[in-house]
């Protein structure tokens, strides 16, 4: 499989987790099985999560490993604030405290540090091209998104887009799953927020008897009460997902604060996802969203890691024959470019 064929396959997989997860934004798990059963379809268009990756993209097809913050800087101030007339349609809080910081004439690191979102997952949710762009180089993937972060995030935000870029970069070589997750690990500190919730996460999927029950169909042992699917997966009821979904909620979800654009939480689940998913793009995305919360963020970086180790084949065509041009409602700058073509020029000289 060609770098290509995967940055298309990561890319696109964002965009398709982030439009099926758009519905389920901030919904409980028990309200999305309430309304859809099981999320499946995509219904409508994707969230700032797919804009916002290709303006990264953008950034790294024209200053490649010599990007810095200033350059991130530079291209927020001549490229998205000029045609931010009105308000930034579905922008989250940190991309909004970064254009009033910049617009205030404030320099990275500060303009992530003064809003006091730092902490959200706006960079892990536009950081797969990082990834992308750094095949089988973790430590490099995560530097130049560190670059891009120091603009609008602080901390565990900029951890949390450092992990995502890392596991993507893993990806792109056709690594396991468990691999690509250590490769997240090994680009933030081990006693960080982030690496802490991922952990949790992994061993509550370990114990979970819907990997076992994937694991047993694959080795080709029956598993009572489970059919096996096309592909080596299992067709796996929302009443057999919901004992780890409830794990997952305990083990990393902030209850009690209002918003749920914790990078930490948001990465952690993502990973999940794809652990559960054991790669598979359909099944890494349809749980991912099934978890609620940030479900457009968990499902784009869901889809994008996913997407990256299974390739543009590996994303259901019902899925990609629903992603078009973007439509730049939150940045106009990226109006009208598909995650196609944005891959493609990624991918040129990799």
């Amino acid at each position: 499989m060609t770098y290509r064929d995967r940055a298309r396959g990561c890319l696109l997989g964002l965009a398709a987790g982030d439009a099926l997860g758009a519905p389920a934004e901030n919904l409980t798990p028990a309200e999305i099985r309430r309304r859809w059963g099981r999320l499946t379809e995509i219904e409508g268009g994707g969230t700032d999560d797919t804009e916002y990756a290709i303006f990264a993209a953008s950034l790294l097809v024209r200053h490649g490993h010599a990007l810095t913050s200033a350059d991130v800087a530079h291209a927020y101030r001549t490229e998205i604030i000029p045609l931010v007339t009105g308000p930034m349609r579905g922008a989250g809080f940190s991309e909004l405290g970064t254009i009033e910081a910049l617009r205030r004439g404030l320099e990275p690191p500060l303009t992530g540090l003064v809003h006091q979102h730092g902490w959200s997952d706006g960079l892990a949710m536009r950081a797969a091209p990082y990834g992308v762009f750094c095949p089988g180089d973790p430590a490099e993937a995560a530097r130049l998104v560190e670059q891009d972060g120091r603009v609008s995030q602080s901390g565990e935000g900029v951890l949390g887009g450092r992990a995502v870029a890392g596991a993507v970069a893993a990806a792109m070589t056709g690594a396991a799953p468990q691999e690509v997750v250590a490769a997240a690990l090994s680009v933030i500190p081990a006693d960080s927020w982030t690496a802490r919730d991922i952990v949790r996460a992994r061993d509550v999927v370990r114990a979970s008897d819907v990997v076992r029950a994937r694991d047993a169909v694959r080795g080709g042992d029956v598993v009572r009460g489970r059919d096996s699917v096309p592909g080596g997966q299992v067709a796996v009821s929302g009443d057999d997902e919901l004992p780890v979904v409830e794990a997952l909620h305990q083990a990393v979800v902030v209850e009690h604060y209002p918003w749920t654009d914790v990078a930490p939480e948001a990465v952690a689940l993502a990973l999940a996802a794809y652990l559960v998913g054991g790669g598979d793009v359909e099944t890494t995305v349809t749980f991912g969203v099934s978890l609620g919360r940030d479900a457009d963020t968990i499902g784009a970086i869901a889809g994008a890691i996913a997407g990256a180790g299974q390739g543009r084949d590996g994303v259901p065509e019902r899925w990609a024959s629903r992603i078009g041009p973007v439509t730049g409602k939150c940045l106009p700058v990226v109006a009208g470019r598909h995650v196609l073509d944005v891959a493609d020029e990624l991918a040129e000289g990799l």
